[in-house]
């Protein structure tokens, strides 16, 4: 909603961007499930600290792989938009919404895992109540800070987005480091 108050060309930027990202997030969703299924199996083996173990080693693999991917992005974040479109309006908005949403690769592959680790432990209130507090007590009311009384406009929404993922995880490896899912 608050991207079209700044036309099409931005909201057409943003959604060729988002969906390279979310294109680039199916292998770390499998990556995050996997560590889920893993805390399962390990907290039913009774062995908890395993259970640990592959959430963090799960999480700093996936960490690596969407690294790769944000720097594939940061570096050739023209040719990425490029492909998706031949509209110079639409691709120089791309192009400021993939680079700026790119440096939250990191945490959203930590996230996710965080997230994935409680549910796999059988606590989906954790992840639920992190996921409402990052994006409905921070994102977006930051967006709307950041993009309308301060005038950063697109690129306040795009930076309320990696700040909102990035407090989801830190919050879930705060949570998770606490142990009450074991």
């Amino acid at each position: 909603r608050i991207l079209s108050i700044y036309g099409n060309e931005v909201l057409a930027g943003y959604t060729i961007a988002i969906r390279l990202i979310l294109f680039s997030l199916m292998p770390s969703w499998g990556l995050a499930n996997a560590a889920a299924t893993l805390v399962g199996q390990n907290l039913g083996a009774g062995k908890p600290d395993r259970a640990e173990k592959t959430v963090w080693t799960a999480g700093i693999a996936n960490m690596i792989m969407l690294g790769l991917f944000g720097i594939a992005f940061l570096l050739k974040t023209d040719f990425f938009i490029r492909m998706l479109t031949g509209d110079i309006g639409v691709i120089s908005n791309g192009i400021e919404g993939l680079r700026i949403l790119s440096f939250g690769f990191l945490f959203y592959a930590m996230g996710m895992v965080m997230s994935q680790a409680f549910n796999g432990a059988g606590d989906t209130t954790t992840p639920t109540w992190i996921n409402f507090f990052a994006f409905w007590c921070i994102e977006i009311p930051l967006a709307y800070f950041l993009a309308m009384k301060f005038g950063f406009e697109q690129n306040g929404v795009y930076t309320a987005i990696v700040i909102a993922e990035s407090c989801l995880a830190i919050i879930g490896i705060v949570l998770f480091r606490r142990g009450r899912w074991k």
